[in-house]
C-alpha cells in the first residue's frame, strides 16, 4: 500500500466531508435514538458513512469498512485493510452544540494501524498520524510526550464513573480525581485521543468504546509515545466495544494498578 498516495487521497476525502457536515447547520437534521435516549444519530451521520463507503467502494473495492453506522462491512476478523469509520464522533455534542465533534477514522492492515485521522469538523483542525511517520495538528509535526506524573497529570473522563456504579469502584476514582491536576470530559473519543497526542492531557479513559471511536486515534497517539490498552492491560479492541485507556507511558501502568479497580 502506497501510504502516501492514500494520505493525500483520505485528507481530500475528510475534508469534503467535513464540508458537507458544516452545510448541514443551515438545514434540518433528523434526530433519533439508538440503544438509549442519550445514544443518538442523525440523519448526517448515516449520510456521512454513506459517502464515505460509496468512495471506497468505487476506488478501493478490496477494502472493507467498519462503520459506526453499520452501512459497511459484517466485520468478524482484523485481516485485510480495514476503514473503521466514524462519521460524526460526539453526535450529541453535534446535536446540542454545534462543536466538540470529529470525523474519526483509521486504517488497518491486518490489524494494524497504518493511517490515522480525527477531523474537528467546526474549528477546521486536523489531527493526522502515519505508522512510523509521525503525528501531525495540521502541518505541524507533534513531538513526543514529555514524563510526567499523577499529580501533574489532566485526565479525560467521563464524571459518571465517579458516582457509584455497576462496574467500578467509584471510590478509586474519586482518589484519582483528588490526586490528579484535573479532569475534563469533551464527549468525544477521538477529540480527547487527539488531545492526548497533542499534549493537552495526559490520559484518556473510558468503560465502553467501540472499535471505531478509537481507531483512527491510536495511530496518532502511537507516533508521540502514548500507549493504548483495555483496562485489563490487554492490546485494545479492534472487533467489539471494550474497555479503553490511552495515557502517557509515564503514568499508564499506575492509572492501572492504583486507581481502576473493577467491583
Amino acid at each position: 500500500m502506497d501510504l502516501h498516495a492514500m494520505d493525500s487521497y483520505i485528507k481530500s476525502l475528510i475534508k469534503e466531508a467535513g464540508h458537507q457536515i458544516r452545510n448541514s447547520f443551515l438545514s434540518d437534521i433528523t434526530i433519533e435514538s439508538k440503544s438509549n435516549a442519550n445514544d443518538l444519530v442523525t440523519n448526517m451521520d448515516k449520510e456521512i458513512e454513506q459517502f464515505f463507503i460509496g468512495r471506497i467502494r468505487r476506488d478501493f473495492p478490496k477494502h472493507k469498512v467498519f462503520g459506526e453506522e453499520g452501512f459497511g462491512d459484517d466485520i468478524q476478523s482484523t485481516d485485510g485493510v480495514i476503514w473503521l469509520l466514524d462519521p460524526i464522533d460526539g453526535t450529541m455534542n453535534f446535536v446540542h452544540q454545534k462543536r466538540n465533534f470529529a470525523i474519526s477514522l483509521g486504517i488497518y492492515v491486518d490489524g494494524i494501524g497504518k493511517l490515522g485521522y480525527i477531523y474537528d469538523v467546526v474549528n477546521d483542525d486536523l489531527y493526522h498520524g502515519v505508522e512510523n511517520g509521525g503525528a501531525y495538528f495540521n502541518d505541524e509535526k507533534l513531538k513526543p510526550l514529555l514524563k510526567t506524573n499523577i499529580a501533574e497529570s489532566i485526565i479525560a473522563m467521563n464524571a459518571t464513573w465517579a458516582i457509584p456504579n455497576r462496574y467500578l469502584d467509584n471510590d478509586a476514582i474519586i482518589q484519582l480525581i483528588r490526586d490528579v491536576r484535573g479532569t475534563r470530559s469533551y464527549g468525544s473519543a477521538a477529540l480527547e485521543l487527539a488531545y492526548l497526542a497533542s499534549g493537552r492531557v495526559d490520559a484518556y479513559m473510558s468503560m465502553r468504546l467501540s472499535p471505531w471511536d478509537i481507531a483512527g486515534g491510536m495511530v496518532i497517539a502511537k507516533e508521540v509515545g502514548a500507549v493504548t490498552t483495555s483496562f485489563k492491560n490487554d492490546p485494545a479492541n479492534l472487533l467489539k466495544q471494550d474497555t479503553f485507556i490511552a495515557a502517557n507511558p509515564s503514568i499508564h501502568q499506575e492509572l492501572l494498578e492504583k486507581y481502576i479497580k473493577f467491583k
